[in-house]
């Protein structure tokens, strides 16, 4: 056999076992799911809650938990009673587990995403999808020609705002888009996002500092950059990828819309000057999209002021709130558009959206946060970040799937 059609026929074995395993994962609407929750931080403590306070209406369980720092690890077992594990791919090795939960720092879900995959289970993966475009473009691909759902943790699509706003835009009711405004602010005193350090950790012994780093450059021990990853490049987007990209995807679907075609962002270290943090205090993100409108994204980590979530068009706005939205005729328009109150039906919650995944496994329901829509979420954050740390207007290579300078 030669070497390409060697690899070839592995190729094609590869394709088939994960198809096998994945129909053969395929539950019925009173079987029980299994899952496996990989990372038991802040944003993975929450998944856990969550999971074990809707267990027995959701009929699941949390049975393994794997992380790399002890104190974590115990925490999670002592939560969740599940099976704990230190190296995520042992975990992923237990045939019993039907779907893996994904929560680690953002340099790792691409890898473990693909690994997931390739060991036939169903996921729900922490946003942004990936720490790159050229990893989401790859993800995609990788879940269509696998048969498994994946979910990515926005979990603000499980309010059904986003899809009614949709049919009403697709109905023409607020005329041409040209414009949508969202933000997402906090604040902060001393310093942002400085997240409490646990001194007794120690690298080595009940911490895997290596495993943390994975495909990240290697460095030595440093605690700030293991409580506090948000705050730096190599394992985060800051606050495009850890808050804008909870704001943009419901603008996108909202809208209907996939890859922008141009981008720029300002902003900077404002505030917090002093900060040991890479990434900005203060972003702000334009993005002009083909179907003729910008999306305006809104932060600073040093005010809170927040600003109205608007979809403006031509004979109406959209506005939501915090019990669906609404919509208002433009005054050149009052007698041809009716007013609009929607209520919204769930909610932007962890447990929605786990449930969600969870009726795409046993009953087919189509998710409320796919591959896809996590792909054109990472493009949009992922444009806005390379225009603020190059200071250049970037563009979409929609032949290459690539940003590139404008």
């Amino acid at each position: 056999m030669t070497s390409v059609s060697r690899r070839a026929f592995l190729g094609a074995s590869a394709v088939a076992l994960s198809t096998a395993r994945s129909y053969s994962q395929i539950k019925g609407a009173n079987d029980r799911l299994n899952i496996g929750a990989i990372g038991a931080g802040i944003q993975g403590s929450s998944h856990l809650r969550a999971l074990v306070k809707n267990k027995e209406v959701d009929n699941m369980q949390v049975m393994a938990v794997c992380d790399i720092y002890k104190r974590r690890l115990d925490r999670a077992v002592e939560l969740t009673g599940g099976k704990p594990y230190k190296n995520y791919h042992d975990l992923l090795a237990n045939k019993d587990i039907d779907y893996v939960l994904i929560a680690t720092p953002e340099h790792w879900h691409y890898q473990m995403t693909l690994d997931a995959l390739a060991a036939g289970k169903h996921l729900y993966c922490e946003k942004p999808m990936t720490h790159t475009v050229e990893q989401a473009r790859r993800v995609v691909a990788k879940v269509k020609s696998s048969n498994l759902k994946m979910q990515v943790g926005v979990q603000g699509m499980s309010d059904d705002s986003y899809i009614t706003a949709h049919k009403y835009i697709q109905e023409g009711t607020l005329g041409k888009i040209v414009l949508a405004q969202i933000d997402y602010s906090r604040n902060h005193k001393d310093d942002f996002w400085a997240y409490d350090i646990d001194a007794d950790a120690r690298p080595g012994e009940d911490l895997d500092w290596n495993a943390f780093l994975g495909s990240a450059p290697k460095r030595p021990w440093d605690p700030d950059r293991f409580f506090r990853w948000r705050r730096y490049w190599d394992y985060s987007g800051g606050i495009a990828t850890d808050l804008f990209v909870h704001r943009v995807t419901r603008i996108i679907k909202s809208i209907g819309l996939t890859f922008p075609e141009y981008g720029t962002a300002t902003g900077g270290k404002f505030q917090f000057k002093e900060s040991l943090a890479e990434i900005p205090d203060t972003q702000n993100i334009l993005l002009d999209y083909p179907e003729g409108l910008t999306v305006q994204l809104i932060s600073s980590l040093a005010n809170d002021r927040p600003v109205d979530h608007l979809i403006r068009g031509h004979r109406a706005t959209l506005e939501f709130n915090k019990t669906g939205f609404n919509i208002v005729p433009q005054k050149l328009f009052t007698d041809e558009v009716k007013a609009v109150s929607y209520e919204k039906h769930g909610a932007e919650d962890l447990g929605l959206h786990h449930r969600n995944l969870m009726n795409a496994i046993r009953k087919g329901e189509e998710l409320n946060c796919d591959c896809n829509l996590g792909y054109y979420g990472v493009v949009a954050v992922g444009m806005g970040n390379g225009s603020y740390r190059k200071r250049k207007y970037m563009k979409w290579d929609k032949t290459k799937e690539r940003i590139i300078p404008a």
